[in-house]
């Protein structure tokens, strides 16, 4: 069956991508969540003083303009360490993650597929292959890429991957149109 390989490869991809998720959660989360959280109490210290109209809480004396850049400075470098610490988890949700996961799906649905339709066995290779090779060069590249392969970044870049999956989706339509023959439905005449 020519598209077994495809289902069994977007199994084992979804695992993968998949894994991604609590990944972020132990590793990257946590970081982020204390940046959020200094990011607040900056926010809110400087919310207070421009409510007391720049008043000093302890002094009770008018803050001087030295003062209050330094209060502006804080908060707005607080406000970058957390769009900072958003930044990989965004790009990891965004990337590998998502795409990961549907072209591992996409790949299970086109190995079914493959087994529904009267075609030549090469023709159904080359869709398999080309689900397989689009998969690994997209997805995977950036799944690579995250942990810091920059070599994967550089083949991520050419474009080949979504080209080959968007030329599977092309093939695959072309090919549901002339060999899609389900008959377990059908009674027998």
């Amino acid at each position: 069956m020519e598209g077994k390989k495809n289902i069994v490869f977007g199994f084992l991809f979804l695992v993968i991508t998949a894994s991604l998720g609590p990944y972020m959660v132990v590793n990257l989360l946590p970081g982020a969540e204390k940046a959020s959280l200094d990011k607040q109490k900056v926010l809110s210290d400087l919310q207070l003083l421009v409510m007391s109209e720049f008043e000093n809480a302890e002094t009770l004396e008018t803050m001087t303009a030295d003062e209050i850049a330094k209060a502006n400075s804080a908060a707005i470098l607080a406000l970058n360490t957390n769009l900072n610490a958003r930044v990989t988890i965004d790009t990891i949700k965004g990337g590998p993650h998502a795409h990961g996961n549907l072209e591992a799906l996409l790949n299970i649905v086109v190995g079914l597929m493959l087994g529904f339709l009267t075609l030549p066995s090469l023709y159904k290779q080359i869709i398999s292959w080309v689900f397989i090779v689009g998969t690994t060069m997209h997805a995977g590249m950036a799944f690579l890429g995250v942990f810091g392969f920059s070599w994967a970044g550089m083949l991520l870049a050419t474009g080949i991957g979504p080209v080959l999956i968007l030329l599977g989706l092309f093939l695959m339509g072309v090919a549901t149109f002339i060999g899609y023959k389900y008959t377990a439905l059908q009674k027998p005449h």
